[in-house]
């Protein structure tokens, strides 16, 4: 990467800027309320307010000069095929977890992550109605509000505190394996983020996740000693032409690899 690109020369003036951002959402935000912006729903059907829009629009208009030249994607721009020439790349979630943006849930996080070569080497997360911002530049360690994080030292799935959507929770169930299901939060970059401090032990995310739900939550889970991989044990690329991945598994190693293999074990023949 370019000298110009250095990430950690980067990361303050990204932090800024991704405050600000939160700050605009906080303008909407109404916790146990419905938010105070417009909804529309996406042509997959999807939801996007008022709120979205305005945070995509403010992003995009101020992080590209950190960076000239480099690339942008993110759930609420139409996509430009340009941006797979472009290295580094932008990409962004204006919020994550819009549902329960929406419907009041505090759980909603905006992410920026700069990629290069297919890999995160920047990733920032903020969560404004829950005061928390994670930060983790490529070989730096990953800290949350300052603080340095970690994950969770267990290493078997048997007794460990998971989060999934309702059909791999049923999977892991039939595994055999004895565990507790917590509550899946509305920001799957949340749900690896609460993994990424330990208060989680492990996550795992449903198929069609995209690049900008998961990509600044993927360095800051790996810099925190966790791993993300599919079912596979591949490592997720972006900005490729198709930003979605398969079903994904977070953890520390050795207790990832047992999730795998507990959700395989468990899944109903097709």
């Amino acid at each position: 990467m370019p000298q110009t690109f250095d990430p950690a020369a980067l990361a303050p003036s990204v932090e800024a800027i991704l405050r600000d951002a939160g700050r605009i959402a906080l303008d909407y935000f109404r916790p146990g309320r419905t938010a105070a912006a417009e909804v529309t729903q996406k042509a997959c059907g999807s939801p996007v307010s008022e709120a979205d829009l305005r945070i995509d629009a403010f992003l995009r208009d101020s992080l590209p000069a950190l960076a000239p030249g480099c690339g942008w994607l993110s759930e609420e721009t139409v996509d430009n095929p340009e941006r797979l020439d472009r290295d580094p790349v932008f990409i962004v979630d204006p919020i994550d977890g819009t549902r329960g943006f929406v419907s009041g849930d505090p759980c909603f996080a905006i992410c920026i992550a700069l990629v290069s070569q297919g890999r995160p080497v920047l990733g920032l997360v903020h969560a404004p109605a829950l005061d928390q911002f994670f930060l983790a530049v490529r070989g730096g360690g990953a800290t949350c509000n300052g603080a340095k994080i970690s994950v969770s030292t267990r290493e078997t799935v048997s007794g460990a505190q998971l989060a999934a959507p309702e059909g791999l929770i049923a999977d892991l169930t039939r595994s055999g394996l004895s565990f507790t299901a917590r509550p899946r939060l509305p920001s799957l970059a949340m749900r690896l983020l609460r993994v990424a401090d330990g208060d989680l032990d492990g996550a795992l995310a449903r198929h069609n996740a995209c690049d900008w739900d998961i990509a600044a939550a993927d360095l800051i889970l790996h810099e925190a000693g966790g791993v993300l991989t599919d079912f596979e044990g591949r490592t997720p690329i972006y900005n490729r032409a198709d930003t979605k991945h398969p079903a994904l598994a977070a953890g520390p190693p050795d207790l990832q690899r047992e999730l795998i293999a507990a959700a395989r074990r468990g899944k109903r023949p097709v």
